[in-house]
């Protein structure tokens, strides 16, 4: 592949050029590995099977365990993130916005991309946390729904506000209180994960989409429907359609969303239920409109004219990865400083502008429309007010919920 030389061009042309090499593999790769686990073992099998290794399956703790901290003796952290999830430069060896960390502090950042599965890495570390011992990591980075199980068990480590100026200051408003980490007090958000309904427009011939609605009941559309194999997020989008909130409904709602699919699923108006899969079909017109992920849509529609999506009047879900420092975590000062760091708008929009995900980081549109200003228009990267308003985020479940809902869930998507 030839590589572009980045003195020759503008800011923008270098976003694009960045984009294009990827070729959309970061939101793709990164969406597939992501959703691919939170249906599996430990939606199901979770809490129970750490009763069952003697672990207190309703453990919950006013904080973490602490330990020495090294942070000033040892100019070092331990980052574990997902793959495709840093920006990185031209020779791929680099990671420009841990370098400019390193240069301004002198702290050496260990940066490992090991986390490729939220069950898989769970069960990687949890030996160690149950045990009360360093897991060799200062930083990790989970998908919402794991981050509080590890919070409810006790097994990361509340934040010292005092070292998170920026982060307190900067982060968006949509995901400032979550019901498992009111006000933040254990993780901040990497990135946000919206979901939307996407469409091809070549495909829809004419047909309006608007809603979940639409989906469901225009005849037109018939087999050319997709809904995602993430229960949160067809469920959440169910339950916004029929004017349910995601962020308290009951378990009579929950049935009502079901029986709500079921019928389409009956009737032949879904195609499937898929996982990252949707996007080739999405792009050729197989599907015609679908439940998507926004770091997805935001590849497909910088590769086809025909891709774009929208938000329903009802609302959209929104979920987030997030940054954790375990039990036992060797340098946690460092790491609360490396967390901050990524709340200030430069290094935030240098990283938006690499991987395209949603920034939780609120002023940061400026910077990054240094570096292109379609990203910083984007309202999937950077949502304006109108849309975060419109969002919603999926309640916290109980184990006993999750296992019950996502068996019912199963049953509709036939996995």
């Amino acid at each position: 592949m030839e590589q572009y030389e980045p003195d020759r061009l503008s800011p923008a042309q270098v976003a694009a050029t960045r984009r294009s090499l990827r070729g959309g593999r970061a939101a793709m790769t990164r969406r597939s590995l992501l959703r691919a686990s939170t249906g599996g073992a430990l939606a199901l099998g979770g809490l129970g099977t750490l009763s069952a290794c003697g672990i207190p399956a309703a453990a919950k703790t006013a904080g973490g365990t602490s330990a020495e901290d090294h942070s000033a003796k040892e100019k070092t952290i331990n980052f574990s993130n997902w793959t495709e999830y840093m920006d990185v430069d031209d020779s791929g060896k680099h990671h420009p916005t841990l370098d400019a960390f390193t240069e301004r502090t002198g702290i050496k950042v260990k940066y490992t991309e090991d986390i490729n599965d939220n069950s898989e890495f769970f069960g990687k570390i949890k030996p160690q946390l149950a045990a009360g011992q360093d897991t060799g990591r200062d930083i990790i980075v989970l998908t919402d729904w794991l981050a509080a199980r590890l919070i409810r068990l006790g097994w990361v480590q509340k934040l010292d506000a005092s070292l998170l100026p920026h982060a307190f200051a900067n982060l968006s408003q949509q995901f400032r209180s979550p019901d498992w980490d009111p006000g933040r007090a254990y993780s901040y958000p990497w990135q946000g994960i919206s979901t939307v309904i996407a469409f091809n427009k070549k495909a829809l011939d004419g047909v309006e989409v608007k809603s979940v609605s639409d989906l469901l009941d225009n005849p037109r559309l018939k087999g050319r429907v997709g809904f995602l194999t993430e229960m949160r997020d067809t469920i959440g989008m169910t339950l916004l359609d029929l004017g349910k909130a995601p962020e308290k409904f009951t378990d009579d709602d929950y049935d009502a969303a079901i029986a709500r699919l079921q019928k389409g699923v009956d009737k032949g108006q879904i195609r499937r239920f898929t996982g990252n899969d949707y996007t080739s079909d999405l792009a050729k017109g197989d599907l015609a409109a679908c439940i998507a992920w926004a770091g997805d849509v935001v590849q497909l529609k910088a590769d086809s004219p025909d891709v774009d999506f929208v938000i329903p009047d009802s609302g959209y879900l929104t979920s987030s990865d997030n940054l954790l420092i375990p039990n036992r975590a060797r340098h946690k000062t460092n790491a609360e400083r490396l967390i901050d760091y990524y709340y200030e708008p430069k290094p935030a929009a240098e990283l938006a502008a690499y991987i395209n995900y949603v920034c939780p980081v609120d002023g940061v549109k400026d910077e990054l429309a240094k570096i292109d200003a379609d990203a910083a228009n984007n309202p999937l990267i950077i949502p304006d007010k109108a849309m975060q308003a419109k969002s919603h985020a999926f309640r916290s479940l109980s184990a006993k919920e999750e296992t019950a809902y996502e068996a019912k869930f199963a049953k509709l998507t036939g996995a």
